[in-house]
């Protein structure tokens, strides 16, 4: 599939002809399997961390860290570990739930997470016991997949856990990980109780990720025989960041190592090759840490078990794929959210740093210094399960604070293959819009949809997604709310909002970086109930607001169509023809012809734990309906300061 995009740069008119996938093939072309060979070390030759028992080297790895983590371990020196029944899986087919088979999981893997950590900070054997009982607790587990993911990997398409049949999910893939560190760091001290501890965690991690992932090419995420239009997402880089860490902390067969770690290549070749080169993640910024972040962990790895051998950090779309996450920060933790993405983020301060290091970006260095600084009180130094990345940040530790901190510092940011556009002016407005189409990973129907901040704070809002269920990732996905158009900043055209699908996308793209023009026609995202001919908005950012221009043509008219826009702030009508907007201690005014439409308002109660986290107990929702039957039409409406 290909499609074109029309943009202007400069006041120049040019065609951009862009494919959803190009077939690079970065790290197959970096080197053969032959020469991978030769590269690839073993764990004491590449491993930057001290050995359990060089107490000197881990109080000077830790520093500062070191009391913090302590004390976070001793509070699970009496932790009652938690059985995760049958019953709780199962509750995922009967009411959808994912959180109560993933509560009791989750907090004995964070207990797991403390525990390792503090012994290896500490030393002296305290946290051992609790260490071995979570280690044996998890080697009794049927599996390490979550209720919500058995379904689409196991034969039994169930949620109960197979006992004969081992699968990848993400959280399998995590856990493989991290106890392929905890046999690293501690088999000589499980050793010391009795040989089966370390013999068995060993046979666990053969047969639940060693064996299965080269065994089988079934798994989606790992994108072998990539059909036409088909997505590959975070889950990519993810799992084959776990694989391969598993494969080069415990495969001692060279022979077996290479193929495992040639066949993870190819297939996170597959990632790189679904991305655009402009770099953004289609998931939004919150999976940026998931997608992009993985990614980099992934050929970050890779690079230290190759001597360097293999790295690929100097490729564009490799820079621009982690500079796009510095440039969604809207400030005072809000970030551009589209599809799944939330609104709310605190970042990762050291997987920035670390990319920005990697591909010698300023920006994301500076940016990276400015989260870490916003969130130095924490000192939790909670990484959850993911000890790798827990590593990494106490080896760049006094590095990121050397830097000084800043935001990055541009009027427009545009993406003009994804067709993400941001613009900024010094007035504080800052505008994020999208084009693409209705079936990205983690899609809402939200084509051409937009959000509006004024001094760091939303006023026309993206609302998210709710706690994932059953149902977010069915064919009921677009019967919740969130998901729909009709609860985006779009238009309702008689009567109909958009359609989920690849079919469902922009057309005619403009942007213009000079006159912050970012133009295009919605038609084609809507379905034949619409008919609808052209729907072309323009969002034009202005020192005082944003203009948005309407200009439509329908078949027919069936029913008035409507305008309509999320709010964090209570809506009030002032007059007819303006609207008070309230965002925080921010007032904006929506200011329209009151003979063209009409003004109604809409309270919406956040039920959902997730959502409230955000936005708290409510948004609403304007309505601006046509007051005319023609046609065709044009119209104007502004969001500006008072």
């Amino acid at each position: 599939m290909k499609y074109f995009i029309l943009f202007l740069v400069s006041c120049s008119t040019f065609i951009l002809e862009a494919t959803p996938y190009e077939k690079r093939n970065l790290l197959q072309k970096q080197v053969s399997k032959e020469e991978l060979f030769q590269f690839i070390q073993k764990p004491e030759d590449w491993i930057p961390y001290p050995q359990y028992n060089d107490r000197g080297a881990w109080d000077e790895f830790l520093a500062g860290a070191k009391e913090s983590l302590i004390q976070a371990g001793e509070s699970y020196l009496d932790y009652q570990w938690q059985v995760v029944k049958l019953s709780d899986y199962l509750e995922f087919e009967k009411s959808g739930s994912r959180d109560i088979m993933q509560k009791p999981f989750g907090d004995n893997n964070s207990a797991m997470s403390a525990l390792v950590l503090a012994e290896l900070a500490e030393g002296k054997g305290r946290f051992m016991d609790q260490i071995l009982n979570g280690t044996w607790l998890a080697c009794e587990m049927t599996t390490w997949v979550l209720s919500a993911h058995l379904r689409s990997h196991q034969t039994n398409k169930r949620s109960i856990p197979d006992p004969y049949e081992y699968t990848i999910d993400l959280t399998a893939g995590d856990l493989g990980s991290f106890y392929s560190w905890v046999y690293y760091f501690f088999k000589d001290e499980m050793d010391k109780v009795h040989p089966l501890v370390a013999q068995r965690l060993r046979q666990n991690l053969e047969d639940r990720i060693l064996r299965p992932y080269m065994e089988r090419d079934d798994f989606w995420w790992q994108a072998v025989d990539l059909e036409p239009g088909g997505k590959v997402n975070n889950w990519n880089p993810w799992c084959n960041f776990n694989v391969l860490t598993t494969f080069l902390l415990l495969e001692s067969d060279k022979n077996k190592l290479v193929d495992a770690v040639y066949k993870s290549m190819v297939s996170v070749d597959q990632f790189i090759n679904y991305n655009h080169v402009d770099g953004a993640c289609e998931e939004g910024p919150s999976y940026w840490g998931h997608a992009a972040g993985k990614m980099f962990d992934y050929l970050d790895l890779l690079s230290m078990a190759t001597e360097g051998k293999v790295d690929i950090f100097d490729q564009p779309i490799i820079r621009n794929l982690g500079e796009y996450i510095a440039k969604s920060y809207v400030g005072d933790g809000w970030v551009v959210n589209f599809a799944d993405a939330t609104a709310r983020s605190k970042g990762k301060p050291f997987v920035i740093f670390r990319y920005g290091k990697a591909v010698e970006s300023t920006e994301m260095k500076a940016y990276a210094a400015y989260l870490y600084e916003s969130q130095k009180g924490d000192k939790k130094w909670s990484f959850g399960r993911d000890f790798f990345r827990a590593m990494e940040a106490f080896r760049n530790l006094e590095e990121i604070e050397s830097i000084n901190p800043s935001l990055p510092h541009y009027q427009n940011a545009w993406y003009a293959e994804t067709e993400f556009c941001y613009m900024k002016n010094n007035s504080g407005f800052f505008f994020a819009g999208k084009g693409g189409y209705n079936a990205e990973s983690h899609n809402h129907n939200d084509m051409g949809s937009f959000s509006l901040y004024y001094n760091q704070t939303p006023v026309l809002i993206d609302v998210g997604v709710g706690t994932y269920t059953r149902q977010t990732f069915s064919s009921e996905r677009y019967s919740i709310w969130t998901m729909q158009s009709e609860y985006h900043n779009l238009p309702l055209i008689n009567g109909q909002g958009q359609m989920p699908g690849h079919k469902y996308r922009s057309k005619n793209v403009v942007f213009d970086d000079q006159n912050q023009i970012f133009q295009l026609d919605l038609a084609r995202a809507y379905g034949d109930e619409a008919k609808v001919k052209e729907w072309t908005r323009q969002y034009k950012l202005l020192s005082n607001g944003l203009q948005v221009k309407e200009e439509y043509s329908l078949a027919e008219v069936d029913q008035p169509s409507e305008l309509h826009f999320m709010t964090w702030g209570k809506p009030t009508l002032i007059k007819p023809g303006q609207v008070k907007l309230v965002a925080g201690d921010e007032t904006l005014i929506l200011e329209y012809d009151p003979v063209e439409l009409s003004f109604e308002s809409e309270t919406i109660e956040v039920t959902d734990n997730r959502l409230r986290s955000v936005w708290r107990e409510r948004v609403y929702r304007i309505v601006l309906s046509l007051t005319s039957n023609a046609k065709q039409g044009n119209l104007t409406y502004l969001i500006k300061t008072m």
